[in-house]
């Protein structure tokens, strides 16, 4: 028989496995593939739902990871990484566009921005370093959102209180979020227009990083000074500057 197994060491192989995964997986599976007895990994997870680190979907019996677990991994991202990396192809981005843009990744059901370059002579915008936003109003959050599993965005949005305004615009049911969801994913981009802020818009593109939760937008006061087209072409090679960054 192995050595017995920590149940800190325990609980971080089940949490960096179900990180691993592409949607919520049963216990029976976590406990087999991690390598442990079904009564620890039941206890273990059971533990870990509490503090938020990992979340149970009782309709599917299946487990992903949670709110707490993103934000220590968010942690990590905010602790310059992603934000060093990123700095320079946006601040390259705005000198071409002469639109500000910003960095932003998930947190919970928000957006925290990590970085914002403003184009000279543009209005300061709410998105300033530091500042979260209700994700399923922004364009960067909807970016990110329209990449999440049903099972996360059930999670994440477990009622259609859930979904609060700031201008009076944007989802008002969970079926209308995913309307928008489902649209950003066939576009390829995601939009929002006075959600934020009155007379303000924005587009974004998500960062297929280790995460897949950041993405960067452009935001102008309406209506847009470019040919659109052109912003995204740069926007979305601004992406791809990243991405090679990060890897």
């Amino acid at each position: 028989m192995g050595r017995p197994v920590p149940a800190a060491t325990a609980a971080l192989q089940v949490l960096r496995y179900l990180s691993g995964r592409t949607s919520p997986v049963p216990a029976v599976r976590i406990a087999a593939e991690v390598g442990l007895p079904r009564s620890t990994t039941y206890h273990l997870l059971h533990a870990m739902a509490a503090q938020s680190f990992v979340v149970h979907y009782p309709e599917d019996q299946t487990w992903g990871v949670g709110v707490a677990a993103w934000e220590v991994g968010q942690g990590y991202t905010r602790q310059e990484p992603l934000s060093r990396l990123a700095r320079i192809p946006l601040a390259r981005l705005v000198d071409s566009l002469g639109l500000s843009a910003h960095l932003a990744v998930l947190l919970g059901s928000d957006v925290v921005y990590l970085v914002e370059e403003r184009a000279a002579g543009r209005a300061r915008l709410v998105s300033d370093v530091g500042v979260r936003l209700p994700a399923h109003l922004t364009a960067s959050g909807r970016a990110i959102l329209a990449g999440l599993s049903p099972a996360q965005l059930r999670a994440l949005y477990p009622s259609k209180e859930s979904l609060v305004t700031r201008t009076g615009a944007g989802p008002a049911s969970r079926a209308e979020l995913r309307a928008i969801l489902a649209a950003t994913r066939r576009r390829g981009y995601a939009e929002e227009d006075s959600e934020i802020t009155e007379g303000f818009a924005s587009i974004a593109v998500p960062l297929d990083s280790a995460s897949n939760l950041a993405a960067i937008a452009v935001t102008w006061r309406s209506p847009l000074p470019l040919d659109l087209a052109t912003v995204l072409d740069q926007l979305r090679a601004t992406a791809a500057t990243i991405e090679a960054r990060l890897r």
